[in-house]
């Protein structure tokens, strides 16, 4: 057994797998003169998928991976025989994972749905073999693609809890046993800062129906810009229905309750201004501390400084836990976000088209001299043409020269001032121009 770290943020690499190369094959049997071509197209390589699994709660076993590769497609053979698809990669992720592109920071999926599935890297389409390419004029195509590659990316991981009630307020406000009053959360409670050192998440259970409240870490002044814990928990407020601000009315250990409720106020909205928006009610804990007429007046001091519903409550002796349940449950029953209407939605994983660029016969050639004096083809399409082509087959390279040629290839070396017996480079092969 070993201890669990809370993991909420990873960066991940993902890649597809390629897709197998076609073959160029002939049948060859011993009474079927002229067999023709029999060579079979190239497996599409693996897919990557994430998928939302409600028994995770921390990204901890996707962190222990950097890197996620699928399998390649297998290559065609003869007798037509298709290669066989690459096994696909099934990342298992929290519900409320955010999945974002590394290099653009774009919201590539929000899983907040148990069983929600999302391909974040597509394999590579499989190569087709040389039955596609007999004709009329090629009656023995020596001629095959090669599989295109699959798709690759970094990317970031953020995990968001899904939780209805969000408690926030400063280190040793009360908040662990808060939580541990009125849900079947068991968060470890001692008197010093940052107690919580993760988000803990309890279920309660109101008039049957349930709703999940999150102890978000202590938040101090600054925490926005990193101060304290930092805002490394601050996402996790985020996806709530109702902000429950826990502050300690008793002032016991010095602290001005008012001024702490307006230093975490403003950290929230400097986060988000959606936060601001949310319904919110205040917790006025340690109340047992006080006198009933001292209560009464910070308690209505507060309720003026701040606009809002306040609560006194004790963990101690459960004053006024469960009323203050109980208005919870009412806002969150109001917004319509409860947990059992989270059902699993067990979607089918469904492969999406490999990747394959559809590549026009038409393309623009570039014609560069280097410093020897010889003359290189460039191009994207010529680039992506040699790839696809087997150039090693002699059909192959006739192919990739046709297309070169169709799209006026000698008139623009000619152009670029190609004398007869200049070199002229073309996908990495040199060949001598003769007029």
């Amino acid at each position: 057994m070993r201890k669990a770290d809370f993991i909420d943020r990873v960066i991940i690499y993902v890649k597809g797998g390629k897709g197998g190369d076609g073959s160029a094959s002939f049948r060859h049997e011993k009474y079927v003169p002229k067999g023709g071509p029999d060579g079979g197209d190239g497996g599409n390589g693996g897919f990557v998928f994430l998928r939302a699994n409600p028994e995770l709660s921390t990204l901890l076993t996707v962190s222990e991976k950097k890197k996620y590769i699928a399998q390649n497609g297998e290559n065609g053979k003869g007798s037509k025989m298709h290669g066989k698809n690459g096994e696909d990669i099934i990342i298992d992720v929290p519900v409320g994972t955010v999945v974002k592109d590394f290099e653009s920071g774009e919201i590539i999926a929000d899983l907040d749905k148990p069983g929600m599935v999302v391909c974040v890297a597509r394999g590579g389409r499989g190569g087709r073999g040389n039955v596609h390419f007999k004709s009329p004029t090629m009656r023995a195509p020596k001629i095959s693609e090669r599989g295109s590659e699959g798709e690759e990316r970094k990317l970031i991981l953020e995990l968001k809890l899904l939780a209805d009630v969000a408690l926030v307020g400063y280190p040793n406000v009360g908040k662990s046993s808060f939580i541990s009053r009125i849900s079947n959360a068991k968060p470890k409670i001692a008197e010093y800062p940052f107690t919580t050192l993760i988000p803990n998440l309890g279920v309660v259970i109101v008039n049957d129906t349930q709703f999940v409240v999150a102890d978000i870490p202590g938040l101090i002044k600054g925490a926005s810009e990193g101060a304290g814990l930092g805002n490394v928990f601050l996402r996790h407020v985020e996806r709530c229905t109702v902000i429950a601000h826990v502050v300690d009315i008793s002032g016991i250990e010095g602290r001005d309750p008012i001024q702490d409720y307006c230093d975490i106020r403003k950290e929230l909205e400097f986060f988000s201004k959606d936060l601001a928006e949310k319904e919110e009610i205040i917790i006025a804990n340690k109340a047992d501390l006080l006198s009933e007429d001292v209560l009464k007046e910070r308690v209505e001091k507060l309720k003026k400084e701040t606009g809002k519903e306040v609560f006194p409550t004790s963990t101690i002796t459960g004053q006024g836990i469960k009323e203050v349940t109980y208005r919870l449950y009412e806002l969150v029953k109001t917004s319509k976000k409860l947990v059992d209407t989270r059902e699993i939605i067990n979607e089918k994983i469904k492969r999406p088209k490999p990747v394959w660029k559809n590549l026009p016969e038409r393309f623009p050639i570039e014609i560069k001299k280097d410093e020897d004096g010889d003359y290189i083809v460039t191009g994207t399409y010529v680039e992506e043409w040699a790839k696809r082509l087997n150039l090693n087959q002699k059909d192959g390279m006739r192919r990739f020269m046709e297309l070169l040629n169709k799209n006026g290839l000698d008139e623009k070396l000619r152009k670029a001032g190609v004398k007869d017996g200049d070199t002229v480079w073309v996908a990495g092969r040199a060949f001598e121009f003769r007029e």
